[in-house]
Parts: C-alpha cells; sequence; structure tokens
C-alpha cells in the first residue's frame, strides 16, 4: 500500500516528508481552491516545489481549472494532476496538452457514485475515491469500494485517521491519501506524519 499526504504548504514539512526513509508516493498541494484553509498561491507555490523531490510524486489539486492556471502550472514541477469536477472529455485534452498524469477524484455518497470511475478508467492513471467534503475530511462508506476491480488503480480519502489500523483498506483500495488527521490546530504535525509513514511502511512489510 502507498501513502499521499495532502494539503502541504510549508518548507519544513515538505522537508521532512521527501527526506523520510519511507516517504509516500505522493503529496499533493491545493492549487486553485481557495475556499481550503490548505491552500497555497501561485507564487508561494512555486518557490516552494522548486526543489528535487527524490523518490515522491508531485500532485497538482485542482477543482474545475479553467485554462489560466492549467498554463501557469505547466512549467512547475508535477508528476500529477488530480481533477475534481472534470468531465471525462476535458480530462482527456488536458492529459494529452500537458502530458500529465491523472488523478481522477470522485465525490462519494452512494453507490451510483462508485460507477462513475468506468468513464475515466481508461484515461486516468489513478481513480480516487474521496467524500463530499471536499477540504473537510468527511466520511462515506468505504465498503462501497468492495466492487471496483483491482485492476483500476484505486486510491482512497475520506476521514481515514493517521494511527488507524490502514491494513483493513488493503482489500479495497492501493494508496492511502490522508490530509486533516495530520493536522493539529490547522496546521500539519511532523509527529503525526512521523506516525502516519510508520503505520503505512508496517503494513508493506506485512503484505
Amino acid at each position: 500500500m502507498d501513502a499521499k499526504i495532502c494539503g502541504i504548504k510549508d518548507a519544513k514539512t515538505l522537508n521532512y516528508i521527501i527526506n523520510h526513509n519511507n516517504p509516500p508516493k505522493f503529496v499533493g498541494f491545493i492549487t486553485n481552491y481557495p475556499k481550503s484553509k490548505r491552500y497555497i498561491g501561485y507564487e508561494n507555490l512555486k518557490k516552494l516545489i522548486n526543489l528535487d523531490k527524490k523518490k515522491t510524486n508531485f500532485v497538482s489539486v485542482l477543482v474545475n481549472p479553467n485554462d489560466e492556471i492549467l498554463e501557469k502550472l505547466k512549467n512547475l514541477n508535477f508528476d500529477y494532476y488530480q481533477l475534481y469536477d472534470v468531465s471525462p472529455k476535458k480530462t482527456k485534452i488536458i492529459k494529452k496538452k500537458y502530458k500529465v498524469k491523472i488523478i481522477t477524484a470522485l465525490t462519494i455518497e452512494n453507490k451510483k457514485d462508485i460507477e462513475e470511475y468506468k468513464k475515466y478508467q481508461s484515461i486516468s492513471e489513478i481513480i480516487l475515491f474521496d467524500s463530499k467534503g471536499y477540504e473537510k475530511s468527511a466520511a462515506f462508506d468505504h465498503q462501497l469500494l468492495n466492487n471496483v476491480p483491482a485492476s483500476i488503480n484505486r486510491m482512497l480519502a475520506g476521514n481515514i485517521q493517521y494511527d488507524d489500523k490502514l491494513d483493513k483498506y488493503s482489500k479495497i483500495t492501493d494508496i492511502i491519501d490522508i490530509s486533516g488527521s495530520l493536522e493539529t490546530s490547522g496546521e500539519k504535525d511532523i509527529s503525526k506524519i512521523k506516525i502516519f509513514l510508520e503505520n503505512i511502511s508496517n503494513v508493506k512489510d506485512e503484505n
């Protein structure tokens, strides 16, 4: 099982993560959604991610992005775009134009929402199943993912705790995406990140 830590906005936390003995496979940055307290403006983002990522993939998290923000981001140090509220047609255009890998984010409330993955499975490298809360780390019934085939590269978010017994998710997802539970008073907490990355490493060792 791999990990994604989302909502990074400061250099100290980012350096800790990418230099960790068991770094996450993905780090996400909220790049066009100012409603989120984890949003980071373009100039600060540009400075923050201009470094050697080592083994980690950088992900630009985008909610229905317009052409202006896509043009601004195209030369930055990103491996993936994580797209919310983007149609399959537009997803295909973005992928082709910007030569970037795609994480399609689906927000889930019921079984019907899960089925949306079928429209994206031939376009996107990863399908993220997230809650309807966007920036609020809300929960949904993770068992709804039981019918998603293992051939899909699955990422799971939505109120997962950093100290959860993560092996309980191993049958329904390949990647755990976590943000809010790694925070104390609204800021990323390195002690919680440490526990989470150890937790992920233990699951890998068991498998």
